[in-house]
Parts: C-alpha cells; structure tokens; sequence
C-alpha cells in the first residue's frame, strides 16, 4: 500500500515507518524539516500540518491509500494539545477525505478514557472528529511506553532509592514497546477486525505496578530494594500553588498545567477502565508483542539500548 504517516520523526513514529517499509509498503512522511535518517527508508514531504490547503496539494487525488498519524503534543499544555492534537490531526483528516484516502489510523492514548486534563479532551474531540467523518478509522489507545518507565535506571544504579507514589501500589500498567506498538499500527491497515474499532493495548504479560518495576530494577543490579515515598499531595499543592501563580505570570500556569499531568500520571493506571465499576481491569487490557519492560530494563543495562525519555516521565 501508499502510506502517508505523519509523526515520523518521533519515537513511535519511526518505529512505523521502519515496520511499513519492512512490510512492503510504500511510505511516505510529512515532516517540517528535511531527515536524513527517515530519508533512508521513506519519502520524505515537507509540509506544515497547520495548512489545509498544503495538505490538499501535498495528498493530490489518488496518491495514498491511507494515513497513519502518530502527531502528538509534546507537552500536553492547552494550547500546544488543541493545536496539535485537535487541529492539525482535523487538518489531515480534512485533507485525506478530499483526496479519497480510504483508512485514517490514529495513535491516540488510554488515559483518553478518564479525560481531566487539556490534551485528553483535545485528544478525545478528534477521535470524535474522525468517527463521524465517514472514512475508515483505526484509534489505537496504547498504555504506557517504556522510555516512560525507564527514568530511575540511572537513579538506582547510582545507589538511590526508587522514587514511588504512596506505596508505589496506586497505578499499573501494561508497558508497550516501540516496536511491538509499530507493528500493531501497521497491522491496522491489514486486519479488518480493527476497522472502525477504539483499540486499547498494551504489552505481553501481567500488569506492573512502579512497586513491582522498582523490585525488578534492583534484582537485575543485585541490590537490595530501597524505597521512597512521594506523597500526591505533594503534587496537588504544586499544582495549586503555580496555578494561583499564573493568573498573574502565565508561564507558571503552564507548569501548573504541567504539575497536574503529572498528578494524573501518578494517581491513574494505563489500563482499560470498567464504566460499569469506574475500576481500572487489567485481564480487560488487550495484550500484544513479544518484548517485556524487563527485557528493556537488561538491555539498558547492558548498554544494548538507550534511553531517550523526552517529554514521556514523570521522574
């Protein structure tokens, strides 16, 4: 197939495109500036997402069969998430529907399911977009990333204790690699069973909980398991303090915006959550892939992988 993915550049993004192009597919990537790495495998469009009427011109009638978008907001502020999240995700849609495009994926996110903050409400109004549009839509909601749970490996080879909120028991999760998201992105576009479907998931195994992470990370290095509490609170008088802050000094209410993800990250699972019960269920949180947060955790450590968290931590 054509395939048009916008988002390449970034972490999951690429992992798309690799697995596209492993596959047999025909790729191309909208970017707003030239990438030699992704060059290598794909054709590379400059264009902005913020013009429709670019987009328009850059699809042309005919040229692809589907658009995969992995765009995101990088921090999740209110205005970053509406313009990225929201509208430029409408922008590609726009465009895809006026070239014929026949199939939207979109990489959104599972804490979309519980929505207290800006980005999950910008997330939420394009999934809306976009099963009201009448193309064939795939909304792919994963739980959390490794590079999101890999923040204290240095921390605790350096002799620290693992930072945990409360008893380090509040949240789970079903970590998703990079290439175990990426193929099942790309498999979207062949399973007809994900057609016109909302798909969480995440990866292999049990869920983890920080706790069970932190036990595991000190196993691997042979220590014995040192922890500390981080009380919510904590975050919750942050938050409140930067947002008074921000009525007067609006880069604080941006932090505050900021302090608050991280409230949400630390108090809320990644798992599919039961409307019936308002209870996160993990044996409900579909599972798919083969690679383990622990194995990334060996091969960090093993200096076989890297880790580059970007704006995916809460520590």
């Amino acid at each position: 197939m054509r395939v048009c993915v916008a988002g390449g550049t970034g972490t999951i993004g690429r992992a798309v495109v690799r697995n596209l192009a492993k596959r047999g597919h025909v790729v191309s990537c909208l970017t707003r500036r030239p990438d030699d790495g992704l060059a290598a495998i794909a054709e590379v469009i400059l264009a902005d997402l913020s013009y429709t009427n670019v987009l328009w011109r850059t699809f042309g009638e005919g040229r692809f069969d589907a658009v995969i978008s992995c765009i995101a907001s990088r921090t999740g502020v209110p205005g970053d998430a509406w313009a990225v999240d929201h509208r430029a995700n409408l922008n590609l849609l726009d465009a895809a529907k006026e070239a014929g495009i026949g199939h939207f994926v979109l990489l959104s996110a599972i804490c979309v399911q519980k929505p207290l903050l800006a980005f999950q409400h910008a997330k939420l109004a394009f999934e809306a977009a976009l099963v009201a549009s009448g193309i064939r839509y795939s909304i792919v909601r994963p739980t959390a990333f490794f590079k999101s749970l890999s923040g204290q490996i240095e921390r605790v080879k350096a002799g620290k204790p693992f930072l945990v909120f409360g008893n380090g028991e509040l949240t789970a999760c079903k970590p998703i690699s990079d290439g175990d998201l990426a193929a099942y992105i790309a498999e979207c576009l062949e399973h007809e069973e994900r057609w016109n479907r909302v798909l969480p998931i995440g990866g292999p195994g049990p869920a983890l909980t920080p706790r069970q992470q932190g036990e595991a990370l000190f196993a691997m290095l042979g220590k014995e398991p040192r922890f500390r509490s981080v009380p919510l609170g904590l975050l919750d008088t942050i938050a409140g303090i930067l947002g008074l802050a921000g009525k007067v000094i609006p880069s604080l209410a941006t932090k505050a915006e900021l302090a608050r993800i991280g409230r949400y990250y630390a108090s809320e699972s990644m798992l599919v959550l039961d409307p019936a019960t308002g209870r996160y269920d993990a044996d409900a949180t579909p599972s798919t892939g083969s690679d383990t947060l622990f194995d990334h955790y060996r091969a960090v450590l093993d200096g076989r992988a890297s880790v580059d968290r970007g704006d995916h931590a809460v520590f």
